[in-house]
């Protein structure tokens, strides 16, 4: 069995088409706009907008698109988004984590609550999944600009709990109040990463079999579609056949 990266959010990949990257323009600028309006509006003083901010440039978000919603941000008639948690069971007693920014509680918790009715999932309690989740911090770089040694060396002097090297990325894992030295620390020896943010962690990850694998991603799409749903997390490991298959 193959797993995902138990450190970042479980994606079920899409093409690129205009109407997906546009959703998603959407989602990073709704992200980008609620960090600046709680904390200052530089990205180098707020570290939540710093963060927003890398992740819109990782997807290639035009500059004036990132400014604009930075801006909006100080506007009087700016919405109002408040941050929800979700919590809920997909199939074969998988635990999912689903972060939401919503100007309205009671259409996305109703949408929320659909997707994992129709997916054989069930919606619970805020806190019913999480404790099985570390919350921490994420620093990912691309593979490219440092070997496995060099980068565990690095992490380590900056203060890092951990270091994951995949064939794509390394990924810096660090606690929550240590984030944001050891990002400082990290790209003033390797330039900026392509993330830094807070993250939920499995502790531990179930295996399924196929056909409970296909629900459950078709249940992360569902939510990812969702306008209002920013992150998506769960704890699970299927088949790289299935994955192909699933993403062909």
């Amino acid at each position: 069995m193959a797993g995902h990266s138990q450190f970042k959010n479980i994606m079920h990949k899409k093409g690129k088409q205009d109407a997906i990257r546009s959703k998603l323009f959407s989602k990073l600028a709704r992200e980008i706009t609620v960090a600046a309006k709680m904390g200052l509006p530089d990205p180098a003083m707020n570290a939540r907008l710093r963060a927003a901010v890398l992740a819109a440039r990782a997807e290639n978000m035009p500059k004036d698109n990132i400014e604009r919603a930075i801006k909006k941000a100080s506007a009087a008639e700016g919405e109002i988004y408040d941050e929800v948690r979700y919590e809920g069971y997909a199939p074969g007693g998988v635990a999912v984590i689903v972060e939401a920014l919503t100007d309205n509680r009671n259409r996305t918790a109703g949408e929320v609550r659909s997707y994992f009715t129709k997916a054989g999932g069930s919606l619970a309690e805020t806190g019913a999944v999480s404790f099985m989740f570390d919350r921490v911090g994420l620093i990912a770089y691309d593979r490219k600009v440092a070997d496995d040694e060099a980068m565990l060396e690095a992490a380590i002097d900056a203060g890092a709990d951990d270091v994951v090297s995949g064939p794509e990325e390394h990924e810096v894992i660090t606690s929550v109040e240590t984030l944001a030295e050891a990002q400082k620390a990290l790209e003033a020896k390797f330039g900026e990463p392509r993330k830094a943010s807070l993250v939920w962690r499995p502790q531990n990850t179930i295996a399924v079999d196929d056909e409970s694998g296909e629900k459950i991603l078709r249940l992360i799409g569902l939510l990812e579609d969702n306008d209002d749903v920013q992150n998506v997390t769960a704890n699970f490991e299927i088949s790289d056949a299935l994955v192909a298959r699933m993403q062909g």
